[in-house]
């Protein structure tokens, strides 16, 4: 059996993708110019994600179009929620297929340095090293280190600031009959975390903080559970276009790690 590519859609997954992109007109003005086909345009958007290569090296061979339309086309997507939608899609068909576990959820943050000499707004200093300017990917996992929700921020923000944002944006997952799952019954992090506040707000919410303390010894046993948030950045920057920040455009960055996101739900479900 050949083993596919990893920016090759399968028929399986483009019959979930296709229903949720947006839809477009006939050109009256150029009855004779045909639109690219969306699948294939992924496939080149998926090309670069993977491969890391600069939009205008993407190979036309390979039948993807261009690599300004294939840009255009991931704005589009990104403009109108395409990997949002998705995301909740996969997310129901995960749980359906018993593979989410919300006993329990990990959150992280890594650095990713951006290529100098660009002006980003969601680019700030490294808490660890001020002369590396960069962002921030966010994320929320399940009990096993699936991805829930991941966000973009400046690289000088702190860790803690997202906790809530990640919580509260996580929608009702369904997939199984009776009431969908909104919330985790605990929530690990790690010292970077540890703000009284955020413990009291995530009681607020019913979720009870299991968030390591500054200053206490190491050997508390949270590490056992907290490191598949560390596993899931893993999946999220294999891709090498999301281990440097290259776009200048926040949503640009963004669409390239939403997709990720997918893509990694998509690799999890066994039907895809």
């Amino acid at each position: 059996m050949t083993r596919r590519k990893p920016w090759e859609v399968s028929d399986e997954l483009w019959a979930v993708i296709e229903p949720l992109l947006p839809k477009h007109e006939r050109r009256f003005r150029h009855p004779g110019r045909k639109r690219i086909d969306d699948r294939k345009t992924l496939q080149g958007v998926l090309f670069v994600l993977y491969t890391g290569i600069q939009w205008e090296y993407l190979p036309q061979e390979l039948g993807f179009g261009s690599g300004p339309t294939c840009w255009r086309r991931l704005a589009e997507w990104q403009e109108a929620g395409v990997w949002e939608e998705l995301q909740r899609v996969l997310l129901d068909r995960l749980r359906a297929a018993d593979r989410l576990d919300f006993s329990r959820v990990t959150v992280d943050a890594s650095h990713v340095q951006a290529k100098r000499g660009r002006n980003k707004p969601k680019v700030g200093p490294s808490p660890v090293d001020r002369a590396r300017p960069g962002s921030k990917h966010h994320v929320l996992t399940e009990a096993h280190g699936i991805p829930l929700r991941v966000s973009l921020t400046g690289g000088h923000r702190n860790d803690v600031t997202q906790l809530l944002p990640l919580i509260d944006s996580l929608g009702p997952v369904r997939g199984k009959r009776g009431r969908p799952r909104r919330k985790p019954r605990a929530l690990y992090a790690d010292r970077g975390y540890d703000h009284d506040v955020y413990r009291r707000r995530l009681r607020e919410r019913g979720i009870t903080p299991k968030i390591a303390r500054r200053g206490e010894p190491h050997g508390s046993g949270l590490g056992r559970v907290r490191w598949v948030a560390e596993s899931a950045i893993a999946w999220l920057h294999g891709p090498r276009r999301l281990r440097t920040r290259w776009e200048t455009r926040d949503d640009m960055h963004d669409a390239f790690l939403q997709l990720a996101h997918c893509m990694t739900l998509a690799r999890k479900h066994p039907a895809f």
